[in-house]
């Protein structure tokens, strides 16, 4: 079969749906609303393969509407209003209006988003999108106002057995094997209530066979298989983790040319280009630290840039985000200290504040030493004093062992000035 049980297996009408009882079952809210024959706008918000994309095919089905689907990955404002022109000359007096679903709709930029507003206003389309995001932070709020949300739940463990039953006898291919479930553990725990993941994995597993093998699908069977084609079973997990993992070692590798073509990779495989961002802001802080501070401050630019213009514009920023930190010395420092800190103080536990540190707010506190021989540093050359700020227990620790560049050269001559014996 040329397409994906997953494809093959999509509900066509509300009762093959299976899941999210709680707006589409008998009497639900969502239900309510599709019987009507009447529909606002709305975002579904959930984990992945929980059915949004179907559930919106399912309802302009059932509606009788004209349905249009764009993606935020590859779409723009020129699709947008390419497929805006296109609902309205299906408008109708006698026709409901057309639908126009756009999945992932928190990639989509605020102009992209702002792009949709007159349609929605004006009822040339009605709405529906989905989302992996909060809507709340995700969604402009001129758009959000205009649209009610749902929330989709993960797939419980009897729905997720009732979607293996039914491709099993339902499903024009499935239904020719002799096929027999000894056990459905192992597919429902790899699938983590995402429905499309259960299909590929019984699908994997039933391709390891003959055309006429008797299966047994047992869950020792199912994780060697899994194991055995990971990245058959999950391409989304390849690029998730090998590629950003590339990506990360050949910024701190200092290669810009390993680090754009991974970037590359991460772009044409459809990767959410803010996570790409975010990754980007946590490296220039563990990797390249205080060897040049203006790397964190451009990587946090660069996500916010990303946020607002979105892709495929997005992609020139990334990609001088990530040359710069390439180029840029390396130290990790600051990330060695917090982390050496943090075991200090998982052994030692809360060891008490110095005195001279403590605040004295009141006559009591002052009268038994909080603040007593406290040194204001500004008072003292070059302005600061050796003052010992650790607890007792623990004085004269050195957590931050400045990194071998030039900027934190001068710290640790400064720190010398200070400290001496601590950073000579």
């Amino acid at each position: 079969m040329n397409q994906p049980l997953a494809e093959r297996m999509r509900p066509k009408s509300l009762n093959e749906y299976i899941g999210q009882e709680h707006l589409v079952g008998q009497g639900a809210i969502l239900r309510k609303v599709i019987e009507s024959g009447h529909l606002p706008s709305f975002i579904l918000w959930g984990p992945p393969g929980v059915g949004k994309t179907t559930l919106a095919s399912v309802i302009a089905q059932t509606q009788d509407r004209p349905f249009h689907s764009l993606s935020a990955i590859n779409s723009g404002v020129k699709d947008i209003r390419e497929t805006i022109e296109t609902a309205k000359s299906q408008r109708f007096f006698t026709k409901p209006n057309p639908v126009l679903f756009i999945d992932e709709i928190h990639r989509f930029s605020k102009s992209q988003q702002d792009s949709l507003l007159g349609a929605v206003e004006k009822g040339i389309v009605t709405l529906i999108g989905a989302t992996t995001e909060n809507p709340s932070f995700e969604v402009i709020s001129a758009l959000l106002s205009r649209c009610q949300v749902y929330i989709l739940k993960a797939l419980e463990y009897d729905e997720l057995v009732s979607m293996i039953n039914n491709a099993i006898q339902k499903d024009e291919y499935l239904k020719t094997k002799k096929i027999k479930i000894s056990s459905y553990d192992a597919l429902i725990s790899i699938s983590g209530g995402d429905g499309r993941k259960l299909y590929n994995a019984l699908e994997l597993v039933i391709n390891q066979f003959d055309k006429d093998e008797v299966i047994d699908i047992t869950d020792d069977l199912v994780k060697a298989v899994i194991q055995q084609n990971l990245s058959r079973y999950d391409k989304s997990g390849e690029q998730h983790y090998d590629l950003i993992s590339a990506f990360i070692k050949s910024v701190r590798a200092s290669d810009p040319n390993a680090a754009v073509y991974y970037l590359a990779r991460m772009i044409e495989g459809g990767e959410d280009p803010l996570f790409i961002a975010r990754r980007m802001i946590i490296l220039a802080s563990e990797d390249i630290g205080l060897a040049n501070p203006n790397a964190l401050l451009l990587a946090n630019n660069c996500f916010q840039a990303v946020h607002h213009i979105g892709m495929p514009e997005g992609r020139i920023i990334m990609s001088q985000t990530a040359v710069y930190l390439a180029c840029s010395p390396k130290s990790n420092a600051s990330y060695v200290a917090i982390n050496e800190a943090i075991d200090l103080v998982r052994k030692t536990g809360d060891l008490p504040v110095p005195l001279h540190l403590r605040n004295a707010p009141t006559k009591l506190m002052k009268n038994i030493g909080y603040g007593s021989g406290y040194q204001y540093s500004h008072n003292y050359q070059p302005g600061t004093s050796d003052m010992e700020c650790l607890p007792e227990e623990i004085k004269g620790t050195q957590f931050y062992k400045p990194g071998n560049n030039a900027a934190e050269k001068k710290y640790e001559e400064y720190l010398k000035l200070i400290w001496k014996e601590k950073y000579q």
